[in-house]
């Protein structure tokens, strides 16, 4: 099963580790020291693209973890993942 997080971007269902507010989530001081390092790493996806992230996904791939930017609002991809449509 896959989550699709904008922009023709996908994510296995079982790959994700949580999916998280871009605003909440970045009040924290280690969450954006975090989201710097991956930047750095390149481990951050870019699925907003041109539009500004309002969430992040993070996901593992094999023994890495991936970040993935989207526009999509964290309610409407939560509720999207406990969907069995796709």
């Amino acid at each position: 099963m896959y989550l699709h997080i904008g922009n023709h971007y996908y994510v296995r269902k079982q790959d994700i580790l949580g999916i998280f507010d871009m605003d909440n989530a970045t009040y924290s001081y280690r969450t954006r020291e975090t989201l710097n390092r991956a930047e750095k790493a390149g481990s951050v996806i870019n699925a907003a693209e041109n539009e500004i992230p309002n969430s992040f996904v993070l996901c593992r791939d094999g023994d890495e973890t991936k970040i993935y930017l989207s526009m999509v609002t964290a309610q409407t991809l939560l509720r999207r993942a406990e969907e069995h449509l796709f």
